[in-house]
């Protein structure tokens, strides 16, 4: 059992970034690095997507794995307090992810999500999936 207060596990949720985060950082430079160029954050579409490569329609997503319920089934009863609305927030949220990609594909958009660990663990692994799926639509374009 851990011995934090409400404070200070207050302080500690308080500090997690929703952007920029090491893992996104950490993307964005190897993409950069390559030579791609890309657009982080875009409002405009919709989800927000972390990295988007708009004329090709490539959306990418870069996961924590807390708030978005890896392997949740079996990860929900770790939260032990305020378990109720952690529980809500974090079905609603991969409720959201569901709807996003939904949504993206329905627009001919690929969709890419990657878990923060795997790109921190698979990094390479990860980009050259990325540079797949731009090489693939940069041909598809040329044939249209």
């Amino acid at each position: 059992m851990e011995k934090i207060s409400k404070e200070q596990r207050s302080n500690i949720m308080r500090a997690i970034r929703s952007t920029n985060t090491k893992d996104e950082i950490r993307l964005a430079k190897a993409l950069w690095h390559l030579g791609y160029r890309y657009r982080k954050n875009n409002r405009t579409i919709f989800g927000t997507p972390d990295l988007t490569f708009k004329k090709l329609k490539i959306a990418i997503f870069v996961d924590s794995e807390f708030f978005h319920g890896k392997d949740w089934e079996t990860q929900k009863n770790r939260v032990k307090t305020n378990t109720e609305f952690w529980q809500k927030k974090i079905e609603r949220n991969r409720q959201r992810d569901i709807e996003v990609n939904a949504y993206l594909e329905s627009q001919n958009w690929k969709v890419l999500r990657f878990w923060s660990a795997e790109i921190e663990k698979n990094l390479e692994d990860c980009v050259i999936k990325i540079q797949s799926e731009i090489i693939s639509r940069q041909n598809q374009r040329v044939l249209f």
